[in-house]
């Protein structure tokens, strides 16, 4: 019996399962979800794990594996018969073998499906055959969580500009959605004036699975930083772009992240401007 320990929201709480999913698959166990996690990801998606039992969990003696976030050789055998997983795993190299069944995992809800369906049938009347890009900006806390802590930057005016001309020269007619924790800053850094920029909803962090919903099914995602962009992207399964390089060389983020496991090889990385924090050093 396999379980892991939930932490974080919803991005989080998806790594989570999938790499338990995965994990226990590739050692021979079956996986077991805890509450906390079985019932904000079943009221979003059809996924097929049970929820371990509450006496199960209270009377096992679980052993603490903790993960880094990207797959090692020695998780290919793990010889314990109860393990409780620990960390913030997020990242395709745990999953890469099982990803069909780990997109399956993550079908949405029928009403999740038709919801976001329905809303961009509704954006595409007076556009003709548009090609939707979602663009997701994370800004908030880690507006001082990156210069401060990991010495690293969040995505500017120039990285978005460079990831929406992208699609511009590619495609003929792209309709760019943006979600935000900061959307007053993206409605005064995107330029808009080619008609061609949609501003989804309030940006509020609170109630996220719906603008998720909408995102990922989508057809391309340019993101910027966090596990809430990772999967929008992950699920749309189009094209994504995202913000590479965006710490200094010695950050100690570097020693708990690697870019080549935490995004797709396919995706395409724009380096982010240091020059923020070089100004300042």
């Amino acid at each position: 019996m396999w379980t892991i320990e939930p932490i974080g929201r919803l991005g989080n709480l998806m790594g989570e399962y999938a790499t338990l999913y995965a994990l226990a698959k590739l050692n021979g166990h079956k996986a077991y979800v805890m509450p906390e996690m079985y019932w904000p990801l079943s009221r979003v998606f059809k996924i097929t794990l049970p929820m371990i039992d509450q006496q199960d969990f209270i009377h096992t003696d679980w052993i603490s594996f903790p993960l880094h976030d990207w797959m090692s050789p020695e998780y290919k055998d793990i010889d314990y018969d109860y393990i409780k997983l620990t960390g913030y795993p997020c990242s395709w190299t745990f999953y890469e073998d099982v990803k069909h069944e780990i997109l399956r995992e993550f079908t949405f809800l029928d009403y999740f499906k038709e919801e976001a369906n329905n809303y961009l049938f509704k954006l595409r009347e007076g556009h003709g055959n548009v090609t939707f890009v979602v663009v997701h900006i994370r800004r908030g806390d880690y507006l001082t969580i990156m210069p401060n802590v990991w010495k690293g930057v969040v995505a500017d005016k120039q990285y978005l500009q460079t990831a929406m001309n992208y699609f511009q020269d590619k495609y003929q007619n792209p309709l760019f959605i943006v979600t935000s924790n900061g959307m007053d800053w993206c409605k005064e850094n995107i330029n808009t004036e080619l008609g061609d920029v949609y501003f989804s909803e309030d940006g509020k962090e609170s109630s996220p699975i719906h603008d998720f919903a909408l995102l990922a099914h989508c057809n391309h995602t340019i993101m910027t930083i966090g596990t809430f962009g990772y999967w929008t992207g992950y699920l749309a399964r189009g094209k994504t772009i995202y913000l590479s390089n965006f710490t200094l060389p010695d950050s100690k983020f570097l020693n708990i992240f690697k870019y080549e496991a935490a995004f797709l090889p396919n995706w395409i990385g724009i380096p982010a401007d240091l020059s923020p924090l070089l100004n300042h050093a």
